[in-house]
């Protein structure tokens, strides 16, 4: 993801003055087939939703509630986003008091806004699973039946109404969720190596003649946002494949340097995915304020400059990891600590979204990050703080998931 970003940003300084951000990568004519293979999105909520029902039951099982599941999973996610908004917003009105260009501030400010859409998906998926996992426990084929089904009418109906697209963050990741679910279940196990196969060629030939008949295109990052059917049918793909490698990814758990290795990457993997855009969006537009050489995007010196790019991002990095990495931590009260009231927890929810909706619809701008971090600063007040019992691990037992177990998943546990 992050070496991929490095290819993608090219802001672009015209003699006019103006300045604009081009996808160098995505531009590429042989880049098209590429992303459909390496599209992994869909992997990110099938992951989401293994871990998140597990999760789940562990917690019910301790006298947890759906109200306790979300407190947890949006203290996870909105404190690390909270920090990024304050930071962006400090640091990009400083740069406009210091008379920097209002075009180079807008192309830092979306270079903040690009990673909330994910944010906010995962959220919305994480915060239904709850209810989710209840329709699953009574139907679990019928509930992403019904889902697949809602994100299909709101493809038919997009046409006619641009806006009803995005509810398909909604429906679509909660569909591709309900995968995690029946891959934590052992549902896909029993289809059988055949059917896996079966599940990853039809679901591959059925977005191929979709791709065929001009009815989406076949560039899988045109398709993410808003997300529409290829995305699942890349989930089902993605699933399948998992369950069919889940033989080689337990061998590979079980190995120790593996699993410090994963649970290193996803104590911090939040904070890398929502901080290096913005970074690498500062880094780019500091460059375009020098009188270094500044090579068009997808010639020989820009490619050649990409190595050299994606190491200043790294060492830009890690000292962000140092400073607020820990945020991704769980904050915990003692164990008397009282549970926080449902109506807090619903407001912060709604506070967070609002700035989110509005940047997605509208764009990000300026006034919006600084609003946006201040919506997210009240709900972390909101959500308050953990009680023990309710993150304490369950006692070790029982068959366990079909896949590796935690702390392989690290930073999708509440």
């Amino acid at each position: 993801m992050v070496v991929g970003h490095t290819m993608m940003v090219s802001p672009v300084l015209h003699p006019d003055g103006t300045v604009t951000s081009d996808n160098t990568l995505g531009n590429q004519g042989w880049f098209e087939p590429v992303v459909w293979v390496l599209q992994v999105m869909p992997l990110f909520f099938v992951a989401g939703g293994i871990t998140g029902l597990q999760s789940w039951r562990r917690l019910r099982a301790r006298g947890g509630n759906a109200v306790d599941f979300m407190q947890a999973r949006m203290l996870r996610l909105i404190r690390p986003a909270a920090a990024l908004l304050a930071v962006m917003f400090t640091g990009l009105w400083a740069a406009r008091l210091a008379g920097v260009d209002r075009q180079v501030i807008q192309l830092l400010a979306t270079g903040a806004g690009m990673p909330l859409w994910f944010l906010a998906s995962y959220l919305a998926a994480q915060l239904s699973l709850p209810l989710l996992a209840r329709l699953h426990a009574r139907a679990p084929w019928l509930a992403l039946a019904g889902l697949t089904s809602l994100v299909v009418a709101v493809d038919c109906l997009r046409g006619a109404m641009p806006v009803l697209a995005y509810l398909n963050m909604i429906f679509l990741w909660c569909a591709v969720q309900q995968l995690g679910f029946l891959l934590a279940d052992g549902d896909l196990r029993d289809i059988g190596r055949p059917g896996l196969v079966g599940i990853i060629l039809g679901s591959n030939l059925t977005l191929g003649v979709l791709v065929w008949l001009g009815l989406y295109s076949g560039n899988m990052l045109v398709n993410l946002n808003p997300p529409n059917l290829t995305l699942l049918l890349l989930g089902f793909s993605q699933a399948a494949a998992l369950q069919l490698l889940r033989p080689v990814l337990a061998e590979l758990g079980s190995l120790a340097w593996m699993r410090r290795l994963i649970g290193a990457a996803g104590r911090f993997s939040m904070t890398v995915y929502l901080w290096h855009l913005p970074l690498l969006a500062a880094m780019s537009g500091m460059l375009l304020l020098t009188d270094l050489p500044q090579p068009a995007g997808g010639t020989a010196g820009w490619w050649w400059g990409r190595p050299l790019v994606l190491l200043a991002l790294i060492g830009l990095l890690l000292p962000v990891l140092a400073l607020v990495g820990r945020l991704e931590e769980r904050p915990t009260a003692p164990v008397t600590a009282p549970s926080r009231p449902a109506a807090a927890v619903v407001t912060a929810a709604v506070v967070v979204y609002v700035p989110v909706v509005d940047a997605a619809l509208n764009g990000l701008t300026l006034g919006l990050l600084g609003g946006g971090a201040a919506c997210f600063a009240l709900a972390v007040l909101l959500l308050g703080r953990i009680p023990v019992r309710l993150v304490a691990e369950s006692a070790p037992g029982g068959s366990g998931p079909p896949l590796p177990r935690p702390p392989l998943s690290a930073n999708v546990e509440p």
